[in-house]
């Protein structure tokens, strides 16, 4: 099982096949690397570097090259070309990226070759480009924490089931997915937080995977279908099963909103005591329309208060 408080840190490894893959790249060179370190979202265009500027320069930072810089590059003569190559290739940066399918100046292959680093190319312009890697690494290095759950998709709303093992999170799934509602990650839910949204998902070997407790392991996108499960989803409220406590007051209004906090990003949070005859599909189905209907500005306490402050006294 995974535990509550897993976070990993905001530094990764990835390979350099994955990462042109994920952003449409061609390699131009690569060199004995197969894996570039990737510590910041932050990209850099070294059209300063090139002119000789170095103060502040951030090596760690994915290098951009387009129009602007390799025209300044062919104003150069030879030797002074080869000099402001050189010295950006003596730092050791992730990887340098050529947009708009330019044609690399020889000076960055000889050095790419010299200093063995990655470039790469790109179809798309310098504006495009920036936005995409700006994209794709915030989410790369997003905070992520795993935690001990369930994560459904209902009428759109992500819901993340927790409690305690074998309260009946698992199973309620099970019912909900033959609802057509659809499974995101069953057991482990790998969140990440990325501009201030939790997404969740689920670690891929366990992927579309559920344990039913007295049957064992199922996969439900090949039981259900492809559309009974989904790769990701934002988490918009947190659901707690708990056995019932005779002893304890359950909210019974709905006046009083509670919180989960993950990633420092507060969630609404509704505890849902179980027992058997409850129907715990359904009660789910009904907090993820009620949280729809509070998101479109419809809140159905203050629609009672405004009745009974409307009301004549024999309606009362």
């Amino acid at each position: 099982m995974v535990q509550k408080g897993e976070i990993e840190e905001n530094e990764i490894d990835i390979s350099v096949e994955d990462f042109c893959k994920r952003l449409n790249l061609e390699v131009l060179h690569k060199g004995s690397r197969k894996f570039m370190h990737i510590s910041t979202f932050n990209v850099n265009r070294p059209g300063l570097q090139f002119a000789g500027y170095y103060q502040h320069f951030s090596s760690e930072r994915i290098q951009v090259i387009g129009e602007m810089e390799t025209t300044y590059l062919k104003t150069l003569d030879d030797a002074r070309r080869m000099r402001a190559v050189e010295e950006l290739f003596r730092h050791d940066f992730p990887c340098l990226v050529i947009s708009t399918v330019l044609d690399p100046a020889e000076e960055l292959m000889i050095c790419a070759e010299k200093y063995d680093r990655v470039v790469l190319r790109s179809p798309l312009r310098s504006t495009m480009l920036m936005n995409e890697l700006s994209i794709f690494l915030n989410e790369l290095l997003a905070p992520t924490e795993t935690i001990h759950g369930v994560l459904m998709d209902l009428y759109g709303v992500g819901v993340l089931m927790i409690g305690k093992s074998s309260v009946g999170k698992s199973e309620t799934a099970l019912e909900l997915i033959q609802r057509n509602h659809r499974l995101v990650a069953d057991d482990a839910v790998s969140i990440k937080r990325v501009s201030d949204r939790l997404i969740g998902t689920s670690p891929s070997i366990i992927r579309y995977f559920m344990e039913v407790r007295g049957i064992g392991i199922i996969d439900v996108r090949q039981m259900y279908g492809a559309g009974a499960v989904k790769l990701t989803k934002v988490i918009d409220i947190v659901v707690k099963l708990e056995t019932w406590d005779e002893e304890k007051e359950y909210d019974r209004l709905g006046n009083v909103q509670e919180y989960y906090t993950i990633l420092d990003t507060q969630l609404p949070l509704y505890t849902i005591p179980v027992k058997p005859g409850r129907n715990l599909a359904a009660i789910l189905e009904v907090a993820a329309r009620n949280h729809r209907l509070k998101d479109m500005g419809y809140d159905t306490l203050t629609e009672l208060d405004s009745r009974i402050r409307n009301a004549k006294p024999d309606e009362r």
